[in-house]
């Protein structure tokens, strides 16, 4: 067996992917996790820069998340308690944040398994009684395949080798969001740290230097409605921010003040739509499977949610 092989290979970094990693490794399973990304986050991620001599981070994807399920309620305070989560009641009476940034538990997730960072696995075959994930480098090798990417690129990596388990994540439409990171050199003339409207242009506002553990004197996260962000959706990124930015000041009725820190990143799977059935597929003949937040709910509970299912699943198949 050589050092690219391992039980079970998981595709996705994410919530979902991390979660379900996290329960097969504890079970005794030999688990290797394949990511795209520079480091822990995915939707969850934290945009770092330094202002007017701090390094502070913005929480440019998810805002915040909740704790109904239990056992999910049960892992957020195992966070808590390691410092990669916090209350945020400004949100919510049953709003968390991870701590120092958004992607805390993500990190804290990812310390304790064996993830491979920067690496896209760009296409899936079976041979010789096993699955291989292509990286255009190196193949990795798995006796079992799991993916937990977001459904348009679940769709298209599984759609040569399980057409029928592609259809599901093909079938989900996502509305993209563009956000923006924004500092000022005083607090704006705004009450509240968190505004929500989901009929307007800017459908929610984070001040994020307010959430726990942040640094950062006035630094806001904007994010545009769905509307708003296919209506610009191909703008470059410095023309959305500004535009953005506008629509912020002329939305809060605030006065216009000068940004010392502009930058806005484009997510074009932000809101995945959901489709009905199990929070998570694993067809256990051929030893592969799907999860993520658009087979239960497009919340980070729900990722984490569909990451145990299938694990459960893998664990209960022969």
């Amino acid at each position: 067996m050589n050092d690219t092989h391992s039980d079970i290979l998981i595709i996705g970094a994410g919530m979902a992917g991390l979660t379900c990693a996290g329960a097969l490794t504890q079970a005794g399973h030999s688990v290797r996790v394949l990511d795209k990304g520079r480091g822990p986050g995915g939707r969850m991620a934290a945009r770092r820069a330094e202002i007017a001599g701090q390094t502070v981070s913005f929480d440019h994807g998810a805002q915040f998340f909740t704790a109904r399920d239990p056992d999910f309620r049960k892992a957020v305070l195992e966070w808590q308690e390691k410092g990669a989560a916090e209350h945020w009641p400004a949100a919510g009476e049953d709003a968390w944040v991870g701590t120092p940034g958004m992607n805390g538990p993500i990190r804290a997730m990812a310390d304790a398994l064996n993830v491979e960072w920067s690496t896209r696995a760009l296409t899936l075959s079976w041979t010789d009684g096993c699955w291989h994930a292509d990286t255009g480098e190196i193949t990795f090798t798995a006796n079992t395949v799991l993916i937990a990417v977001p459904a348009e690129q679940a769709g298209e990596l599984l759609a040569p080798v399980a057409p029928d388990l592609a259809a599901i994540p093909g079938a989900i439409r996502s509305e993209p969001c563009w956000a923006v990171m924004a500092a000022f050199v005083k607090p704006l003339a705004i009450s509240e740290d968190a505004v929500r409207d989901p009929d307007a242009a800017i459908s929610w506002a984070a001040r994020n230097s307010a959430k726990p553990a942040r640094a950062g004197d006035e630094c806001w996260v904007l994010h545009a409605s769905p509307k708003r962000s296919r209506e610009i959706i191909d703008m470059d990124k410095e023309e959305a921010a500004a535009v953005l930015l506008a629509d912020f000041f002329a939305q809060t009725g605030c006065e216009t003040a000068e940004a010392i820190h502009l930058v806005a990143h484009r997510w074009l799977y932000a809101m995945p739509g959901v489709t009905e059935g199990e929070a998570a597929r694993f067809d256990a003949e051929a030893r592969i499977g799907i999860a993520g937040d658009y087979l239960h709910s497009p919340r980070v509970e729900g990722a984490w949610i569909s990451g145990r299912a299938l694990a459960d699943a893998v664990l209960r198949a022969p």
